[in-house]
C-alpha cells in the first residue's frame, strides 16, 4: 500500500471512528439532527442550515462557542474546492510580505494549510480550547474556515476582523469536489458515480452545503459590509491576478507601495502563489494534513471550464436552470469558462 492509500485509510478510519468517540451528552445533542451520507462515505449532519461532516461536527461547535476574534484577525472563508489552498497562499504572502526575506517565503517549506490553519479541520479538531496565541507565527492572526457566514461565531461578525471569501462557478466546483471525494473514499467502497454525486449536489447535500446558500450568504454580507468582507471570484483571479492582488492588499490594510510595484512585488507574489508553482513545490508533494489527507490531493488542475469534459447535456441544462433560480435578483454572476461570453448572471 502506497503513502496515498495509507493516508486514505487513516482518513476514512478517522471519519468513522469519530462518532464512537463522542460522549453521551454530545450523542444526545445530535441524535435528532438529519443525517445523510457524504460523497466520501462518512456521515453528514444537518446543523444550523448546513451539512457538517461528522469528522468536524464537534470541533465546529467548539469553534462556534469559544472562539474570540480580535479586531485585527483575518479569516479566509471558502466553500470546499473553490480555490481554498490558492487563496491561503495569496493572502499569507500578501499580508506578511514584509515580515520575512523574499527568498525565504515560508510557502517554500510549508504547505498553505500548515501556514493558514483551519478552525474546524485543524485547530479545534482535537482540542476544544486550542492555544490560538501561539499557532500564528506572524501577526495579525490569520485563520481559515469552510463555515457558512450565518454560522460564524458572533465575535467574528461583531468585531472589526476581516474576511476574505472566494467563490467558484458551481460546475467546476462540483467536478473538483466529486473527484476529490473519490480519493478519500474507502477503497472497499465503490466511488460515488457522477450521477449519484450530481443528485446530491442538486439537492444541496455536500459537506458545508448547500453550495448556493453558502455563496449567497457571504455575497449578501459583502454587499452590506464591503469593508469587512472581500468577495473574490476564482475565475476573475485566473484572468487578472495582479489587479485582484492589489485589491486584496488594499482590503487587508497593507497596500502595495509605489516602490513595491516598481520592483515587481505584485508579480512575484502572483508567481510564487500560482497553482502551477504550488503544485510543483516539494513540500506539497509529500506529507499529510491534520485530517490525514495527503497534501497532493489539494492540487488537481485549477482550470476554468474543465466541467465540460465531464457533465452531460442534461446535467448542464439542470445546473444552468438551478443557477438562474438561485441567483435570481442577487446581482451575483458566475463565469463558466475562460470565454467571457459564457456567463450566467442573475436576472
Amino acid at each position: 500500500m502506497d503513502t496515498a492509500e495509507i493516508s486514505k485509510a487513516r482518513m476514512v478510519s478517522k471519519s468513522h471512528d469519530v462518532e464512537s468517540s463522542w460522549d453521551d451528552e454530545f450523542k444526545k445533542l445530535v441524535q435528532n439532527f438529519p443525517k445523510e451520507r457524504s460523497w466520501a462515505g462518512s456521515n453528514l449532519y444537518f446543523y444550523q442550515g448546513f451539512w457538517c461532516p461528522s469528522l468536524v461536527l464537534k470541533a465546529f461547535i467548539s469553534f462556534q462557542k469559544h472562539f474570540q476574534a480580535f479586531n485585527s484577525d483575518v479569516i479566509v472563508a471558502t466553500f470546499p474546492k473553490c480555490g481554498t489552498t490558492w487563496l491561503k497562499a495569496l493572502t499569507f504572502s500578501t499580508l506578511y510580505r514584509n515580515q520575512f526575506p523574499w527568498d525565504e517565503n515560508p510557502l517554500l517549506t510549508f504547505g498553505p494549510h500548515q501556514l493558514v490553519r483551519f478552525f474546524e479541520y485543524d485547530l479545534y479538531l482535537n482540542n476544544p480550547f486550542p492555544d490560538l496565541q501561539n499557532v500564528c507565527a506572524y501577526q495579525p492572526r490569520l485563520f481559515s474556515t469552510h463555515a457558512p457566514y450565518a454560522t460564524l461565531p458572533t465575535s467574528i461578525k461583531d468585531s472589526g476582523c476581516k474576511i476574505v471569501y472566494i467563490c467558484r462557478n458551481p460546475m467546476d466546483m462540483f467536478i473538483s469536489l466529486w473527484l476529490f471525494a473519490a480519493k478519500l473514499r474507502d477503497k472497499n467502497r465503490e466511488s460515488l458515480s457522477l450521477d449519484e454525486a450530481f443528485d446530491k449536489f442538486y439537492h444541496g447535500i455536500s459537506a458545508h452545503g448547500p453550495f448556493f446558500d453558502h455563496v449567497l450568504g457571504y455575497w449578501k454580507a459583502s454587499q452590506e459590509n464591503p469593508n469587512k468582507i472581500l468577495f473574490l471570484n476564482f475565475e476573475d483571479l485566473k484572468e487578472d491576478m495582479d489587479s485582484h492582488l492589489k485589491n486584496l492588499a488594499m482590503f487587508l490594510g497593507v497596500p502595495f507601495t509605489d516602490d513595491e510595484e516598481k520592483q515587481g512585488v505584485v508579480e512575484k507574489i502572483a508567481k510564487i502563489c500560482s497553482f502551477e508553482n504550488l503544485k510543483e513545490l516539494e513540500v506539497n508533494k509529500k506529507g499529510v494534513h491534520t485530517t490525514g489527507i495527503p497534501h497532493t490531493h489539494f492540487f488537481r488542475k485549477g482550470e476554468v471550464g474543465d466541467w465540460s469534459n465531464y457533465l452531460t447535456p442534461f446535467m448542464i441544462e439542470c445546473l444552468e436552470k438551478l443557477i438562474q433560480e438561485k441567483l435570481n435578483g442577487s446581482g451575483l454572476t458566475f463565469k463558466l469558462s475562460s470565454k467571457t461570453s459564457n456567463n450566467i448572471a442573475s436576472p
